[in-house]
């Protein structure tokens, strides 16, 4: 039976958190929690080295170079891996063969749309797509900048996920503009990816059965997810924007936070650069601000804001007591 193994990227899910109720709408809000992308190795296996991807694979000595064959004879020797493999959307455009390991010979191939893939030609394939095995080195690299993470996608036409996950995000409703984009790991059998958006909060966004969705950075976190490039001044600046034309309007956002959300919208926190000065925002699905809760007032919403402390009132004042005059 043939097998596409998917390496790296494996997913978790993140608890929901119940947080807050609208006095006027006596609504419970709860932060919807995306599934959390992680990366937990390759269940044994290592990504496939070839002679040259690095000193380990050296040392080793188990790896050789791929004889020589024509780029014709290498393109149709790919192909057939990819066919073998099940994969029917990449109509390869160049190929090359970094060499063989002890279970096959390696290609790596680009596709006119789309990711291009490492293949290995054994029984039954290996295809993993490029992004993933980019993926899966960024992690190891935020964990260990001198991991070894195997053999890479270097065709110039594969250093293409920016564009392509930028163009996967355009489909899920994203209009900022994308600056970054990776992998970052998998929910059940769906892709999770980031982008980072310029001057503005990012997203993950994700392809099921009914096409792409996005999430937000906001909502990620508030979930205890991560996003590693959204910055929280990007957030600041995200959420600043949303309180132009409101009561709130001239507070300049130091930090920010979404505390959750219920049938009336979405509830943000906002901490102001004036000392003792924040907000609660709800805000409609449709990103509009529809109502501004003062801190010193909001304690109904949510337990009341965590980001600017607001002093407890004095105690009501002992009545007096007089004798007979």
């Amino acid at each position: 039976m043939t097998k596409r193994k998917t390496f790296g990227l494996l997913a978790t899910a993140l608890m929901g958190l119940a947080l807050m109720a609208e006095p006027a709408a006596a609504a419970t809000a709860t932060a919807t929690a995306p599934a959390a992308p992680q990366s937990q190795g390759l269940h044994g296996n290592n990504p496939p080295q070839t002679e040259g991807s690095s000193s380990r694979s050296r040392r080793r000595g188990s790896e050789r170079p791929a004889p020589r064959q024509s780029p014709e004879a290498i393109k149709a020797a790919a192909e057939g891996v990819l066919g073998t493999a099940g994969i029917t959307s990449c109509q390869v455009t160049e190929a090359v063969s970094p060499g063989i390991v002890p279970t096959g010979t390696v290609y790596e191939v680009a596709c006119a749309t789309g990711p291009g893939y490492i293949l290995i030609g054994a029984t039954p394939p290996t295809a993993i797509d490029c992004f993933e095995l980019a993926g899966t080195a960024a992690i190891s690299r935020e964990r260990d900048p001198t991991a070894d993470t195997g053999l890479q996608c270097s065709l110039p036409a594969n250093n293409n996920s920016l564009a392509v996950i930028g163009g996967w995000a355009r489909e899920a409703g994203v209009t900022c503009t994308i600056d970054q984009a990776v992998a970052s790991g998998k929910n059940g059998a769906n892709m999770v990816y980031e982008v980072g958006c310029d001057g503005a909060d990012g997203y993950w966004v994700e392809r099921g059965a009914n096409g792409w969705t996005a999430r937000d950075c906001f909502e990620v976190m508030s979930a205890r997810g991560v996003c590693r490039f959204t910055t929280p001044a990007e957030q600041n600046a995200t959420i600043q924007a949303k309180l132009a034309g409101t009561d709130a309007a001239g507070c300049t956002v130091t930090q920010s936070k979404l505390m959750g959300h219920n049938a009336n919208g979405r509830f943000y926190e906002v901490k102001c650069a004036t000392d003792g000065e924040g907000y609660i925002a709800r805000v409609s699905t449709e990103g509009v601000t529809q109502q501004i809760y003062p801190c010193a007032t909001a304690q109904p919403i949510g337990g009341g804001c965590t980001l600017t402390p607001v002093p407890a009132p004095a105690p009501a004042a002992a009545p007096a007591t007089g004798g007979r005059a």
